[in-house]
């Protein structure tokens, strides 16, 4: 993880921390008992107006903008509803970048940081595809950060790939990046195209064990980004089947997956000629699976 994508710029390890407390409900809960919702007046104020939460609070007496009063009210009345931290403030870190983020697509969080290094440190030349792009996080870092020729971001809700295509247009990076619309593997075939490394987050939760999710997820965040099938392993069964086809001789795959399931992943790419690599994420919780093809 990359020192920017540490730091306190424009809020964003606070929008990070409350990716995972639950929903805004309990964001404002946890400020009010430490410190009188002041935690969370510079935490909203610094996201909306893109101060790190230090300067946000030092310069708390100074007027403001009208826009950003409106904004900023919204969003406390958003995190009253119980709206995740970066839903009610309209964005999230992600690395060296600041995304839009709304309901159309999930929130990133930290782990998937870790796919995007894993990747980097492998592969940095050539087509990458990213597989379900959501907001556009992953094929954005590896635009922004790596030396590719070109970036795939491929996603089937056309709500999220609108705002991925939002993402993109504010982000600008020099590496030209495509979004093609399409269920995972299927954008990329039949056009001739030989692919260097592709990276997916698929949904990895089965369909049971999406009751169980905390409420601020099921609440807020889209179902069919998460769930795949009864044993959450649909999206995966289906890139191990098809990315051979379209990979180069030495070619990366690297698929976030659920920790509880890193022996049902190697034993599924296994079953499709692979060779499984499981990694550990940050908190040394199995998360990564990454593969070559041979030959």
């Amino acid at each position: 993880m990359s020192e920017r994508s540490r730091s306190n710029g424009g809020g964003r390890e606070t929008l990070r921390r409350s990716n995972n407390n639950g929903g805004g409900r309990e964001t404002l809960r946890r400020s009010n008992n430490n410190g009188g919702g002041q935690e969370t007046t510079a935490a909203v104020w610094a996201a909306v107006s893109g101060l790190t939460v230090g300067d946000a609070w030092l310069r708390r007496d100074e007027p403001k903008a009208p826009e950003l009063v409106a904004k900023y009210q919204n969003a406390i009345v958003q995190l009253d509803r119980g709206v995740p931290f970066a839903y009610a403030v309209g964005s999230v870190g992600f690395r060296t970048l600041d995304l839009t983020v709304d309901a159309r697509a999930l929130i990133p969080r930290p782990e998937t940081e870790g796919l995007v290094e894993l990747v980097l440190e492998r592969r940095s030349t050539g087509l990458v595809a990213d597989i379900g792009t959501g907001s556009g996080c992953i094929a954005l870092s590896l635009a922004v950060e790596g030396q590719f020729d070109k970036v795939v971001a491929v996603e089937q809700s056309p709500d999220a790939a609108a705002l991925a295509r939002e993402n993109l247009q504010r982000i600008a990076p020099q590496t030209p990046v495509e979004i093609r619309e399409g269920n995972l593997l299927e954008p990329l075939m039949n056009r001739g195209e030989r692919v260097h490394a592709i990276v997916s987050n698929p949904p990895y939760v089965s369909a049971a064990e999406y009751q169980e999710l905390d409420r601020s997820v099921r609440a807020f965040e889209p179902r069919d980004a998460l769930v795949s099938g009864a044993d959450g392993l649909d999206a995966t069964r289906a890139l191990f089947a098809g990315a051979a086809a379209l990979l180069e001789p030495g070619g990366l795959l690297a698929l976030e997956i659920d920790e509880r399931r890193a022996a049902a992943v190697r034993a599924l790419g296994t079953s499709h000629g692979w060779n499984v690599a499981i990694h550990a994420d940050l908190f040394g919780r199995p998360r990564y699976a990454l593969s070559i093809k041979e030959g």
